[in-house]
């Protein structure tokens, strides 16, 4: 299972300091934000930065021939940080909506996700009564299941819930395995690998939205890196290596399609697609 050391990071910026890269452009390597507490997509095990974004992107970096890094972030923190262009790249498992779209820019889609509703492993909750009924939510603050809560239940309902708003879904889980709150509303990817790492946790259900995940970059890609991700993402796909990588975490899952549905809001998916031209909505 590929990893990073985190403790390598200064090394190649030395490294690149002193001549020895040999990257495309010759320059200090891509901030790549992520949050590593977010598995499958990306974790730190022993010190390394593992996880499904984190081999992906190493994948896309020796095909378009950059250097990349990585930046643990919280991830309320790593769409401003994005947007303000204090890190290059967004890689953890992004949740394509209208509002992120209107402040950084999406690659092509290389995932679908639902969200999962997940209770302890003996509740009697079903999906419904897990969202209502003073139920205490546990949602990852900033995360597009928040979003879904607030406007299809908390705003627009006489629904009687209550959201706790975390900064890690790991936090959420444990706080639910203890009783602190009654249900965690997570993408069913995640919901996953936390009850096939053993979690005292199970799924209550779906909601079904097929919402289309995807890397980001600053708004209007001030570092014209675009185009090159794109590339990448689907050279990792044909040739197989994306599919490798995902069957090590979740071994077993379906691989959708790539590239996937993305929705008409999404300006830089409009044809033609940035370094993938024949792609894009009309």
């Amino acid at each position: 299972m590929k990893g990073t050391n985190v403790s390598l990071v200064s090394a190649a910026i030395l490294a690149l300091a002193g001549g020895i890269a040999s990257t495309a452009h010759a320059q200090d390597p891509y901030t790549v934000g992520v949050e590593a507490s977010f598995p499958p997509w990306a974790y730190v095990e022993s010190g390394e930065f593992k996880g499904i974004a984190i081999d992906a992107m190493e994948a896309i970096a020796d095909e378009i021939g950059i250097d990349i890094e990585f930046q643990d972030m919280p991830f309320p923190s790593l769409i401003p940080a994005l947007a303000a262009e204090k890190i290059d790249i967004l890689a953890t498992g992004l949740t394509v909506t209208e509002e992120r779209s209107e402040n950084i820019d999406f690659t092509i889609p290389w995932w679908e996700t639902n969200d999962v509703v997940l209770v302890p492993e003996d509740s009697d909750r079903n999906v419904f009564t897990a969202v209502c009924c003073g139920a205490r939510i546990g949602v990852q603050g900033g995360s597009s299941q928040e979003a879904w809560m607030e406007e299809n239940v908390v705003d627009s309902s006489d629904i009687d819930v209550e959201l706790a708003k975390y900064d890690s879904y790991v936090t959420a889980v444990d706080d639910m395995a203890i009783g602190r709150i009654s249900s965690v509303i997570v993408d069913d990817t995640s919901a996953q690998e936390y009850i096939n790492a053993g979690k005292p946790v199970k799924m209550a259900g779906k909601i079904y939205i097929r919402a289309p995940l995807a890397l980001a970059v600053s708004k209007d890609d001030p570092q014209e890196i675009l185009g090159q991700l794109n590339q990448g993402i689907m050279a990792i796909y044909e040739s197989g290596e994306w599919g490798e990588i995902v069957d090590q975490y979740i071994p077993g899952v379906s691989v959708p399609t790539i590239p996937g549905h993305m929705p008409d809001f999404v300006d830089t998916y409009q044809k033609p697609v940035a370094g993938l031209p024949e792609l894009g909505n009309e």
